[in-house]
């Protein structure tokens, strides 16, 4: 065989990976498992720096951070993470709630000897974000949270959505579901109907400097929005033009730019209360 012909053999399955879209989510190479009060958790590691971690939404999980995950990774060592009874972290207990979670990775930062990490939480991840800091002041550094809610009700949600996921619920509350993976998912939209039920007023317990976005199309109201801003010491808050829920997906090149500069300032000031 001529010498370029081998050459080209051997280089030949690294050539065809080049390009290829990264599995997040389901990555050999970069997944880990790790058990946390009676769960195991899984998680992935991407890129060096400051630690950073990054919360999924209700139903999702760490592949939905494939459009922030890249950038992020070129300056912090980004942990993404599955939530209990999500993608990959098994969930065999009844119950769920935020409370639950946000001490499920305040416990995972523990086991990998982390604290105070910059956290970026998107829907219930923002939820989330919000009560690690809460609940684990000395976990968080700065918090990014987009699309957060403080209360399932039809002030903080757009009516139109509240409505529907009302009726959803009504129809099939008080069925059994002897399938596992249908009980999950019952359990993890029941999360969202009947919780968070976080007063405003905690808010103010926190030190922790918060970047508040939302979307002017999300389908959180701007006014509950507005109101988790006002009511925390140390903010900034930005309302995404042109955007749904999904600020951190429909413009990501952005979103991922102003989340850095925020994490990066060397000050944020208190707001007047």
């Amino acid at each position: 065989m001529r010498p370029f012909l081998l050459l080209l053999c051997l280089l030949l399955p690294g050539l065809l990976a080049v390009g290829q879209p990264v599995p997040y989510g389901n990555n050999a190479a970069a997944g880990h498992y790790q058990l946390v009060r009676g769960v195991k958790l899984y998680y992935e590691v991407h890129g060096n720096g400051h630690p950073l971690l990054l919360i999924h939404g209700n139903g999702g999980s760490i592949e939905k951070f494939k459009a922030n995950i890249p950038y992020f990774a070129q300056r912090y060592q980004v942990i993404a993470v599955d939530s209990r009874a999500h993608g990959k972290s098994v969930d065999p207990g009844d119950s769920l709630s935020f409370e639950m979670m946000a001490d499920d990775f305040a416990g995972l930062l523990t086991a990998l000897h982390l604290d105070s990490v910059n956290v970026l939480g998107w829907s219930d991840g923002g939820i989330n974000a919000l009560l690690l800091a809460l609940r684990h002041p000395s976990k968080v550094r700065r918090l990014a949270s987009t699309g957060a809610n403080l209360s399932p009700d039809s002030a903080a949600l757009v009516p139109a959505v509240w409505k529907a996921q009302q009726r959803a619920y009504q129809a099939n509350k008080g069925t059994a579901f002897p399938d596992p993976g249908k009980r999950n998912k019952w359990k993890v939209f029941t999360l969202d109907v009947l919780q968070p039920n976080i007063p405003l007023a905690t808010l103010r317990q926190i030190a922790t400097p918060a970047f508040i976005i939302a979307g002017d199309r999300d389908i959180i109201t701007h006014a509950h929005t507005v109101a988790i801003y006002r009511n925390l010491r140390r903010a900034w808050l930005w309302i995404v033009p042109n955007s749904g829920h999904a600020t951190l997906r429909e413009h990501a090149d952005e979103f991922n730019q102003k989340v850095d500069e925020f994490f990066q300032a060397k000050a944020i000031p208190a707001l007047a209360h």
